[in-house]
């Protein structure tokens, strides 16, 4: 216990001697949490929006004026010009135009099917998806108030006995934010398990003192533990630190058990640690270790389902996720944080990290070489 004492308290020295290192670990949580939680959202907000009125009705501007009261829409007032319509789609300058055509208010009054129509950038599918969504909203919203059209053009025509009342589970508010954040730790912390791990050790090949330490009666579990164990524990207080900016200055909830959110965390910390052990036992440079890394670590954040669902990726694509352990992570941090879950709820993820963890560190450790 000696020795490996020793290992440690050499590691943490060269960690903290290390200004590259110094940065990821304690800038990089701020930097992540405080930036990427606002950048990375799929919420619609100030929407850029044209609205061309060639009706000009007191109905049209009152639907003019429901946009305008909106959050979701930023609202610019223009005359009917195809060239200028094509222009502000083509630009980007705005996301879409809205359309209200003569005779609008008067096809309503006579019970005449009125139409809107609605031109959208759809480069971005789902921001298109989520306009549409919300101008029909918008419109159905103002025409629900029209009661002294109501019986000539049958809008709206709704049982009186039945009241729909949508209760949103975990996330009432449905903010975003809440659901992004858990999708930013598992990225914080995949970097400090495989990341970090993986250069630290490469960087002892490169300097030539991997041959130094080999050479020692240093035993390669003492060795491998004490390089290894210094970023478990960074992982944890990472993530500490990141749950605590994310609840005090976003309010996430934190609905489950802390002891459970650390078992967990421990866990994928020991598999990504592992994942991090094998590149390094087969990058020679920190180079050739980064874009490995690089590669494999993209695949495992589009599919882990921290930006899009997993449910919603083709079958294929959810058995191939199964080898996938952030997938597991992220299923178990917003699980924990948002809804509560215990282990025995997460049962499965829990023995499918056991399982991938042991077999990565596993053969990590007999890949390894050390000669005496």
């Amino acid at each position: 216990m000696r020795t490996l004492f020793i290992i440690l308290r050499k590691e943490f020295k060269q960690i903290f001697r290390n200004r590259i290192m110094i940065p990821i670990i304690f800038i990089l949580p701020f930097v992540q949490t405080l930036v990427l939680v606002y950048a990375a959202t799929l919420e619609l907000k100030n929407t850029k929006i044209t609205i061309v009125d060639q009706d000009h009705s007191a109905l049209s501007q009152k639907l003019i004026s429901k946009f305008e009261a909106s959050s979701f829409f930023d609202i610019d007032i223009s005359v009917y010009d195809d060239d200028l319509i094509k222009d502000k789609l083509l630009k980007d300058s705005e996301k879409a135009v809205l359309v209200i055509p003569a005779n609008f208010e008067n096809d309503l009054r006579e019970g005449i099917p009125a139409h809107l129509q609605l031109n959208i950038n759809a480069i971005d599918g789902q921001g298109a998806g989520l306009i549409s969504i919300y101008v029909n909203q918008t419109v159905m919203g103002m025409l629900k108030d029209l009661k002294p059209f109501a019986s000539k053009t049958n809008l709206m025509v709704l049982p009186s006995k039945i009241n729909t009342e949508p209760r949103f589970w975990y996330n009432p508010e449905l903010n975003f934010k809440h659901y992004m954040l858990p999708g930013i730790l598992v990225i914080l912390v995949s970097m400090i398990g495989i990341f970090l791990t993986s250069l630290n050790l490469v960087r002892e090949k490169e300097m030539g003192t991997i041959e130094q330490i080999n050479v020692t009666p240093i035993k390669k579990w003492q060795f491998l533990t004490g390089k290894l164990l210094p970023f478990w524990i960074i992982g944890i207080l990472d993530l500490s630190l990141g749950l605590a900016i994310g609840m005090i200055l976003f309010g996430v909830p934190f609905r489950g058990s802390v002891l459970t959110m650390f078992v967990f965390t421990g866990l994928y910390l020991f598999t990504a640690i592992g994942l991090g052990l094998l590149v390094s036992d087969f990058a020679s440079t920190q180079q050739q270790a980064m874009f490995t890394i690089f590669f494999f670590f993209l695949i495992f954040v589009l599919m882990g389902g921290i930006f899009t669902s997993v449910e919603s990726m083709p079958y294929w694509a959810q058995i191939v996720n199964r080898i996938n352990p952030m997938y597991y992570f992220m299923r178990i941090i917003r699980s924990v944080l948002l809804k509560g879950s215990g282990i025995r709820d997460l049962w499965t993820e829990f023995v499918s990290l056991l399982v991938y963890g042991i077999l990565a560190m596993s053969v990590a450790v007999w890949q390894y070489k050390k000669t005496n």
